[in-house]
């Protein structure tokens, strides 16, 4: 890719000559998934592959990537391989595959390589490419497994080959042979060094149970607890638990939990005898567990976590706890029946559902976050833990029950009780999870948390004991003479921005943070840029700005907007810690927290003082050199100040603003006037193709050419609630001349408010969800069964009908149930398919990237849900020779470059249309010029099946690299 759109300044990644044991992927498979590399083995690496060959990996090739660096040529290296490992038969399997992806992302460099691999739900192994783990959803991955993994015959082969092969297991496996023991003593039977606490200690700490047990034994306050174990249904004895807690045994209010599952999986709220045992023998029944935990319910209670991290050498456990986190439950709007009884769910723990706030510190009482701080840092030492964990509990109020009947134990204080209830091995390391808020909060990145962690866990391993993977050879590198003298060494500044106060502000926020993480992340690997004659490093500054409403818009029409003066709008310049969250609603209040003087005096206090047991464990290792996150506050900006502090600083400004002014040519105009380089196209070609029915009359002279547009009719919200629904249903059958109807706003993406209407009662529901305002439809309230469809708040003023193109439902079959392998079963009638493809370059010379087809589970949309935040979309990159062949592959390409072309397109954008398999031909759905660019999106999918690759650094530092090349 980056000769077709070469800059007068590339950015090359500094990398070293090395054998990767990325495995060769078939250029005719017909999942081209991720990646091609040479098969090609330097001599000194050539028997380590051989070995890997021979140790039982089915299909297995060995490759080496070769990087030209010619500044770093004479420095050596010693590299530390890290076996990167994820999956596991758990039902926490999709977000063990997202903190494998968060962990590459920030570890990945010159002085430590990573190989990735993956356990399924029968424990088998494979070695997988590392595109492969950036796959869409769990089903986007498994689907994929059996055309671009290697697998291993047995465990045994698999433990032999990460023998001979890597330094250093991390695995990143939740629940389920991850935290109970499994994969340790599998590494350790074999003697391979990992990441991490023991086997032993992973069985005991894992079952809580077990654990609830152990910290009774060991002095602590527990929750009351009864013991349900496979079909062993003894209502008799838990009535009598019932009883003796004081508990009614008709609506005695409990929760049920897995004994071995995290993430909240299977964890429900029941009232009384019968209940609890219908929800029990559900988990059991769902095969979630075998042993299931009846638990009082904590009323009143305030729900915390915190991180543990060892800081002592080698066996000497010295562990310290980082700031603890508060959840706070919250609801906003009309709250569901089935969640009367909130609790901290898997959906609020991973989507953006703005009913759970964070809030880190924690609104306790000095004495109770002392009190967690201490009785975190006792467990860790006392159950045996090593290098990091994640503690989770309550603070109770004093006059709850629980605190009354504690006693003595460990846990009172004169503001309430605190109890500790589950204990993580792996917690989970997502973006925005736990490790990652808490870590910045006193000083350390995603990278440094994760290489300390790493790094201490070498120290158990005398062999390992030289490698120094703190502090990154090319920072070092940078400051050396010989590199000074070569290079002039340049910092550029980056400010990202995103939210806003559209229906699309959440998966703006996702964008935001995932681009702001890889350009960092890119900034520790030196880019070498050549212009003229003159070589420099160019350093990047990147900086997340959250545009935030200007004021409340929930009752405020479309056009009530547009008057809003563009100066009212704010912006907040964030620093590290505050971005880390899961809505825009949340990083805005914890702005506003943070810069309230009593709260910020009060972070600032503790964060000294963790950081202060910090440093006192981490000055004795030679290795550590530092943290590298400033405690800084938020700024708040107009958006006229801020777009006049980006001039003066010269920085490039990275638009993730889905929707709304980031995407009608509004914020492009702003940043134009003050000559603001920008990614993405010009205010012109965003306000054209934010306006989907502009963007078919652009194009509706392209008939000739292969390009066609679908006809639509535009209706006023204002009309559609005054007009018969019988006539109406008649009208637009009549005029679009069909019988199935696609209803969208007119000025909305990412599937935002988008319906299939198959008859009249389906356009009733949606006119009716339009009057009231619905923030969602529920699933399947249509005819045709469909998900979750997020609706633009507030409603559209004008919304666009068109017909529903019909094509055959992709289906994926599975040959057997024990077995990775599928086939896609397509009827191809229609011969028309859904694509969407990505487009990059400058105006006027846009390329194509690979376009991808998307086999949606359910519904004939795909919903916001399915796109972005771990749905259940499968991306086919490319469209496999089954359904498109190569040279109709090729024909739309071109189109697509032509549409493009036409738009007058520039820097990146996405397309969506549907072609014909055999001719090609393009029909039009519409045009994103800010395409979502979260951590799995399909945008990355198609980077990465470019040749060569492109990873997300990569081609996020590609578009910026085209963003600054315009402004020249």
């Amino acid at each position: 890719m980056a000769s077709s759109i070469s800059v007068n300044s590339i950015s090359t990644y500094s990398k070293y000559l090395r054998c990767n044991r990325n495995y060769c992927l078939s250029a005719s498979a017909a999942l081209r998934g991720a990646i091609n590399f040479p098969v090609k083995c330097s001599s000194s690496s050539n028997l380590s592959c051989e070995r890997s060959c021979r140790f039982g990996i089915v299909r297995a090739s060995c490759t080496e990537e070769v990087v030209d660096d010619h500044a770093f040529d004479n420095v050596e290296r010693k590299v530390l391989r890290v076996g990167l490992i994820c999956g596991g038969p758990s039902a926490e399997r999709g977000i063990s595959l997202n903190s494998a992806r968060s962990v590459l992302d920030n570890i990945q460099g010159d002085d430590l390589h990573v190989s990735c691999y993956y356990i399924d739900s029968n424990l088998n192994a494979f070695a997988i490419s590392t595109a492969q783990v950036y796959s869409n959803t769990p089903a986007d991955f498994d689907f994929k497994l059996e055309s671009l993994a290697q697998g291993f015959r047995s465990l045994s082969d698999f433990t032999e080959h990460l023998a001979s092969s890597v330094d250093i297991v991390f695995p990143v496996i939740h629940g389920r042979f991850g935290e109970d023991g499994g994969i340790q003593e599998l590494l350790e039977r074999s003697n391979i060094p990992f990441v991490g606490t023991g086997s032993t200690q992973c069985q005991k700490a894992f079952d809580k149970y077990d654990a609830s047990l152990e910290l009774d034994r060991q002095g602590f306050v527990t929750v009351p607890n009864f013991l349900i174990q496979g079909n062993e249904t003894d209502e008799s004895g838990l009535s009598k638990w019932f009883e003796k807690n004081l508990l009614d045994i008709k609506s005695g209010k409990v929760v049920v939990k897995p004994t071995r599952a995290g993430s909240s999986i299977g964890v429900s709220v029941a009232y009384g005898v019968s209940d609890s045992l219908t929800k029990a023998n559900g988990v059991i029944s769902e095969g979630i567990d075998d042993k299931v935990l009846i638990e009082i319910f904590l009323e009143g209670g305030s729900e915390f976590t915190a991180i543990v991290l060892d800081v002592g050498s080698g066996f000497n456990c010295q562990p310290v706890v980082l700031l603890p986190t508060e959840v706070e439950l919250q609801s906003h709007g009309t709250v569901d029946v089935s969640e009367k009884d909130a609790i901290f769910n898997y959906r609020r723990k991973y989507l953006p559902t703005r009913q759970v706030a964070y809030h880190t510190p924690p609104r306790f009482s000095m004495d109770v976050i002392s009190k967690i701080r201490e009785g975190a840092s006792l467990l860790f030492q006392r159950l045996g833990l090593r290098d990091f964990a994640r503690i989770d509990g309550w603070v109770l109020p004093p006059s709850s029950k629980a605190s009354t009947s504690a006693g003595n134990k460990f846990g009172r204080t004169d503001s309430g009780t605190v109890i500790f209830t589950d204990i993580n091995l792996i917690s989970g390391m997502e973006q925005t999870s736990f490790l990652f808020q808490q870590a910045s909060k006193v000083g350390f990145s995603h990278s440094n948390i994760l290489r300390t962690i790493i790094q201490h866990a070498c120290l158990r391993f005398p062999d390992l004991l030289s490698h120094n993977i703190i502090s990154r050879p090319s920072r070092r590198r940078s400051k050396s003479s010989s590199v000074t003298e070569e290079f002039i060494k340049q910092h550029k500044k980056v400010y990202v921005i995103f939210g806003g106060d559209t229906s699309e502000r959440q998966v703006s926020l996702m964008s935001g943070t995932n681009v702001w993480l890889n350009l960092r992340a890119s900034d520790d690997v030196s880019f070498r840029v050549y212009q003229i004659n003159e070589s420099y490093i160019l350093n990047l500054e990147v900086t997340p700005c959250l545009l935030a409403p200007a004021m409340s818009y929930t009752d405020v029409s479309d056009s009530a907007k547009q008057e809003v003066d563009e100066k009212f709008k704010t912006v907040w310049t964030l620093p590290y810690s505050l971005l880390l969250r899961h809505t825009t609603e949340e990083v805005l209040d914890a702005c506003l927290e943070a810069i309230e003087p009593n709260r910020a005096a009060l972070t600032s206090h503790l964060r000294n003082q963790v950081m202060d047991d910090l440093t006192r464990g981490l000055r004795n290792h030679s290795w550590f050199n530092g943290f590298d996150i400033s405690d800084e506050l938020p700024k708040k900006f107009s958006l006229e100040q801020w777009v006049k502090l980006a001039k003066e600083s010269q920085a490039t400004v990275f638009i993730a603003v889905h929707g709304g002014i980031g995407e009608d040519g509004t914020l492009q105009s702003l940043l134009e006037a003050e000559g603001v380089p920008y990614t993405g196209p010009g205010a012109m070609a965003s306000k054209t193709c934010m306006d989907k029915v502009a963007t078919s009359l652009t194009l509706q002279h392209l008939t000739d050419f292969g390009v066609l547009t679908i006809n639509k009719d535009v209706k006023k919200k204002e009309d559609l609630l005054k007009m018969s629904i019988s006539d109406l249903w008649l009208d637009l059958k009549s005029k679009l001349h069909c019988d199935t109807l696609c209803v969208k706003p007119a000025r909305d993406g990412c599937s935002t408010g988008v319906a299939r209407l198959c008859c009249e009662g389906d356009l009733a529901f949606y006119v009716n969800a339009l009057q009231d305002c619905l923030p969602r439809i529920p699933p399947n309230s249509l005819s045709k069964a469909h998900g979750m469809i997020e609706m633009p708040n507030p409603p559209p003023e004008l919304l666009i009908f068109e017909p529903f193109v019909e094509t055959d439902d992709i289906v994926v079959a599975s040959k057997s149930r024990n077995e990775n392998v599928h086939n896609l079963l397509w009827k191809g009638d229609s011969r028309w398919v859904e694509v969407t493809v990505g487009v990059v370059g400058k105006r006027g010379s846009m390329r194509s990237l690979t376009p991808s087809v998307t086999v949606k589970e359910s519904g004939g949309i795909l919903s916001l849900e399915e796109k972005f935040q771990g749905g259940t979309g499968i991306n086919l990159t490319p469209p496999p020779p089954s359904i498109m062949s190569s040279a109709a592959l090729e024909r739309c390409k071109k189109r697509i470059e032509l549409i493009a072309n036409t738009l007058q397109l520039e820097g990146f954008s996405r397309i969506d249309a549907f072609v014909h398999a055999d001719t090609g031909e393009v029909l039009i759905i519409e045009v994103n010029t800010v395409p979502g660019m979260t951590p799995s999106t399909v945008l990355i999918h198609q980077a990465l099946s470019e040749q060569p690759p492109l990873y997300p650094q990569q081609f996020f530092r590609t578009l910026l690299d085209l963003a600054s090349e315009r402004s020249m």
